[in-house]
């Protein structure tokens, strides 16, 4: 096991003139202010929550900002995937042109992956630009959508078609958060988790094969090694291709699938993890179909899903729908889908030759209806 010996650790995401700490330590947002100092001082900002996370943490959060020198307002937005529209993005507009923010002011986002990606996209357009702090309070907000400066909003014609990449000025990760995130939500974020293992680091999925039922029981020693290891994966791909202009896209594993599962169940029947536990599962499938993987690799990987707690199985749509959706993924060049897959644990590229026919085959195999 590779647990972190001594907290606060840090993990760097190299971008020349745009880059920025993650910071990972427990149990001190009360200090957030000092730490948070040196990368954006003290100036006006509005901190970004919903209703569930900013119930419990958002006064606390404010405060400690306020006695490091911070003039800080509250703008709460609705809590769900199926909130992350232009509504929400609205309520945050207006929040902050009442306030007569300017550019010096930046936006503060306490909260779970929509809160974040909501927020981003808000400081990625007000006033052309302010800065962004990302607070992520879930264990896939820390893992995956905190890092990387992707943000946005859903479409009814598909997820997060709508946005910028807007990198952060700082991110800073309580662990502490994870003690009390809702199962569910534990279970979702390690979708993320098991992603990094399969896309970069077989050693990572092969503990997590070990000590996953460590992680769901919130080992400490576990989470701070997974949330740590997830940070430095996604943080050396993001480095070396920021916009998602080759490499990048090796981080959207499963989620072809995923997402097009989510925007078929309009965002509100199944979690972003879980739709991404079911499209990793395809998405071995279909590489084990075309002989690039082995049918034992792909079994390990849906009995760690399902160890994890994770769905394996796609939402019965039709093969159809899914391919549908699948047409106005980002992903897509020159018409074509392209699928990450990969080649062995710890390892994926990505193709662009891959058939209606084949994927069919492959989502009715998963679960799809005919």
């Amino acid at each position: 096991m590779n647990p972190i010996e001594k907290l606060p650790t840090q993990v760097d995401v190299a971008l020349d003139e745009r880059s920025y700490p993650i910071v990972i330590d427990a149990d001190w947002l009360d200090r957030i202010g000092a730490a948070l100092a040196p990368y954006f001082p003290p100036r006006p900002c509005t901190l970004v929550t919903n209703p569930t996370v900013g119930r419990h943490h958002a006064e606390g959060v404010r405060r400690a900002l306020a006695e490091a020198g911070y003039r800080v307002s509250i703008c709460e937005i609705p809590d769900g995937e199926e909130h992350k529209n232009v509504a929400s993005l609205t309520r945050i507009w207006d929040h902050m042109l009442r306030e007569r923010h300017t550019r010096e002011s930046g936006i503060v986002a306490l909260g779970g992956g929509v809160v974040g990606d909501i927020a981003g996209f808000a400081a990625a357009t007000l006033l052309r630009g302010i800065a962004f702090i990302q607070l992520p309070t879930t264990l896939l907000a820390m893992v995956d959508s905190s890092v990387g400066g992707k943000t946005g909003i859903n479409h009814e014609a598909g997820k997060n078609l709508i946005g910028a990449f807007w990198q952060p000025v700082f991110v800073g990760i309580d662990l502490r958060m994870l003690e009390t995130l809702p199962d569910e939500e534990l279970r979702s974020g390690m979708a993320e988790v098991i992603k990094h293992g399969i896309i970069a680091d077989r050693a990572m999925f092969e503990f997590l094969e070990q000590h996953i039922e460590r992680a769901l029981d919130r080992d400490p020693h576990v989470l701070a090694y997974l949330v740590r290891r997830s940070c430095e994966i996604k943080a050396d791909v993001v480095a070396r291709d920021e916009r998602e202009e080759g490499l990048r896209a090796i981080l959207n594993f499963g989620h072809t699938f995923g997402h097009a599962a989510e925007a078929l169940s309009n965002y509100n029947q199944i979690r972003h993890g879980e739709g991404v536990a079911m499209g990793m599962v395809a998405a071995m499938r279909l590489a084990a179909r075309r002989g690039v993987v082995g049918d034992e690799e792909a079994r390990r990987v849906e009995q760690l899903c399902r160890r994890a707690g994770l769905p394996t199985r796609l939402l019965p749509f039709s093969a159809e729908q899914y391919w549908r959706l699948m047409g106005s993924d980002k992903k897509v060049r020159d018409g074509r889908v392209r699928f990450v897959l990969p080649t062995r644990l710890g390892h994926v590229e990505v193709y662009a030759d891959v058939g209606r026919d084949e994927v069919e085959a492959c989502l009715r195999e998963c679960g799809a209806a005919g």
